[in-house]
């Protein structure tokens, strides 16, 4: 995984305050939860490139996890501000890669890498070549 000193260049910042329901009984964030947190950065990077999931959806590509890695190093616990960075790290013929680093607040703190991989389909769910508009969003 990058570090943030070698991190993509098309890349995001998301800031998120933890919840009370998205953590467990010790009080720290639940491990599942770090989807949805990679999910709602990823989501932000595409917006921020000019085009939200959605539009992706009504041209007819869809991007599904085909592979997700999380590797939890500092607990996070509720109430705590973190920032997620995310960038793609890697364009396939049919799929993209993206890449996560979550920070504490002031970014001193690395509280988990990640990575997740997506398949480029069709509303079918047949796999198609990554659409040229689609990657011209990110550069």
């Amino acid at each position: 995984m990058a570090r943030k000193s070698d991190f993509p260049a098309c890349d995001s910042w998301y800031s998120h305050f933890i919840s009370y329901g998205e953590t467990d009984a010790m009080g720290v964030v639940y491990h599942a939860e770090y989807l949805h947190l990679f999910e709602r950065s990823r989501s932000k990077l595409i917006r921020e490139s000019g085009m939200s999931y959605a539009e992706t959806e009504r041209r007819g590509i869809m991007l599904p996890v085909r592979e997700a890695q999380c590797r939890y190093r500092v607990p996070i616990r509720y109430d705590e501000e973190i920032y997620i960075h995310v960038g793609i790290e890697k364009w396939g013929r049919a799929s993209v890669d993206f890449i996560y680093e979550i920070w504490n607040r002031e970014k001193t703190t690395l509280h988990s890498t990640g990575k997740t991989s997506h398949a480029c389909v069709n509303l079918e769910g047949k796999p198609v070549r990554v659409p040229d508009w689609l990657k011209n969003l990110f550069l």
